[in-house]
């Protein structure tokens, strides 16, 4: 039916049609696929949730005399000194240092990312491996997001395709990932926003590929790759969409052009700390199977509800459960009913994928081809020799 360059086309006229994926679903109830696709170019995705495999490059710049960091510090939280003189990494999830008689700071590389990110001081602590070219043992200095060189998100997994309800069948309260999950099944936790979260809209990633544009922290991005523990061979409902987690990808963007809106840090007791991220992806309507994946609704899609209290790689599972169970506010698990609440935003993930459409009708937002396909054949391979722990 179309083009990616047809569309763009029309986005540069300003003259392009484009409904959020909710506006789509609503759309297709009223009018059918086949009318649906005629009328639309381009849905808009979004969620905005927990993703700690996420991170940042920063250049720092060189210093006089020169320093080749090894170890270094922003704001107490370590950062990867082991590539280049002054290039450094930040993991999101990476926790402060606490240092003798202090206090745990519930604070990580994610509360970095964003306070950089909203133009806050940061400061630096550097510790150099002298050398006949890199002469300087120590450097301290305070640094904001525009007297670095370089400072762009690379995050190795991003926007899993669906994951798992936790629950915690133990007798002892239990802190997670998920957040705190109480003893007895007195609660559960999900994380996926279901069925307005982008990958769950492009079940095969027909649309998504290394190189889609998308809209990364309140700036643009692209993916750069797939993501770690991409297993896009989970089983799969018939309407291809999986029973658990599946593909994800790798994401790349300038970080001094994002929002802290759109990138929060966060902190979970007794965890550690992690990063919210508002993620958008554009699907150009090419054609009628697009509109078909992209009017999937939440009873058609399912979760695994998983009990933490099993402390082993492959835990047992209490069945599936249907999105629109889990947006209602409680499920049943033997008979029982059960609180359940979501780790992602619905109503920010909302304004991601409105945000997105924004951009696009403004003529400021086109979309690209992707240079390759997101490998669909990849197996999962676990590290399953026994060591005690």
């Amino acid at each position: 039916m179309r083009t990616i360059a047809e569309i763009n086309e029309k986005i540069s006229r300003q003259s392009a049609v484009v409904w959020t994926v909710e506006e789509l679903k609503a759309k297709v109830a009223q009018i059918g696929i086949t009318k649906a696709a005629k009328q639309v170019d381009v849905i808009t995705t979004g969620t905005f949730e927990p993703m700690e495999s996420s991170g940042a490059i920063l250049n720092l710049g060189h210093t006089d005399p020169p320093i080749k960091i090894r170890r270094c510090w922003l704001d107490g939280v370590p950062a990867y000194s082991g590539f280049g003189a002054v290039d450094l990494y930040l993991g999101a999830s990476c926790p402060a240092e606490v240092i003798d008689g202090e206090e745990l700071r519930e604070r990580g590389g994610g509360h970095v990312i964003e306070d950089l990110i909203a133009d806050k001081p940061v400061q630096v602590r550097a510790l150099g491996q002298v050398t006949d070219c890199y002469p300087r043992a120590t450097f301290e200095t305070t640094v904001t997001r525009d007297t670095i060189n370089q400072f762009y998100l690379f995050n190795p997994r991003n926007l899993y395709q669906n994951f798992i309800v936790g629950v915690n069948g133990g007798d002892r309260s239990l802190h997670t990932y998920l957040g705190p999950l109480q003893p007895r099944v007195g609660n559960a936790v999900y994380s996926n926003p279901g069925a307005i979260s982008p990958l769950l809209n492009d079940p095969n990633l027909q649309l998504i590929g290394i190189g889609t544009r998308i809209f990364l922290g309140g700036g643009i991005g692209y993916v750069a790759w797939e993501g770690t523990q991409h297993f896009p061979l989970q089983k799969r409902l018939p309407n291809g969409t999986p029973i658990g987690p599946a593909a994800t990808l790798a994401l790349i963007g300038d970080a001094k052009q994002m929002d802290a809106r759109w990138v929060r840090g966060c902190y979970f007791k007794s965890y550690g700390p992690s990063l919210m991220l508002g993620v958008g992806v554009p699907l150009p309507v090419l054609n009628e199977t697009v509109i078909k994946h992209c009017a999937v609704q939440d009873q058609d899609l399912v979760a695994p509800i998983v009990d933490f209290s099993i402390p082993r790689r492959v835990r047992p599972t209490f069945g599936l459960v249907s999105y629109a169970q889990l947006k209602s506010g409680r499920i049943t698990i033997e008979g029982k009913a059960v609180r359940v609440a979501p780790l992602a935003s619905m109503l920010r993930s909302r304004q991601v994928a409105q945000e997105l459409k924004q951009w696009i009708e403004a003529g400021t937002f086109t979309l690209t081809e992707p240079v390759a396909s997101i490998p669909m054949e990849r197996s999962f391979l676990p590290q399953d020799r026994w060591t005690d722990f």
